[in-house]
């Protein structure tokens, strides 16, 4: 669901990816290679109804930076839905991209676009 951003898109990698035998942490690295700033970025199991707490919490992701991005949550099931948050651009305000179920199995990148 995409809402007030047209022309955004999540692009993930390993959607099909399995879950691990164990609870462990699972990382991967998250890149904005959008225009504009990545103010608030989510990720929580997709069997909740609310979203976790913003996994940058004061800091920001700025157009063309990336931050590696942990998960440590003692859960077995590596599946999150993704919620991320621009900030307003030139001509455009600000809006949420939603991406549900991506797997953070194998640690690959993520990235926002325009």
């Amino acid at each position: 669901m995409l809402r007030g951003l047209a022309a955004i898109t999540l692009s993930t990698f390993s959607l099909f990816a399995s879950a691990p035998a164990q609870a462990e942490s699972v990382s991967f690295t998250l890149v904005n290679r959008t225009n504009r700033i990545l103010e608030e970025f989510y990720a929580s199991p997709p069997s909740t109804e609310d979203w976790e707490a913003d996994i940058l919490g004061v800091d920001v992701l700025p157009p063309g930076e990336s931050v590696e991005i942990t998960i440590d949550d003692g859960r077995e099931d590596c599946l999150y839905d993704f919620k991320g948050v621009l900030g307003a651009g030139s001509g455009v305000g600000r809006g949420a991209l939603l991406q549900s179920k991506v797997s953070v199995c194998d640690g690959d990148s993520y990235e926002y676009t325009e």
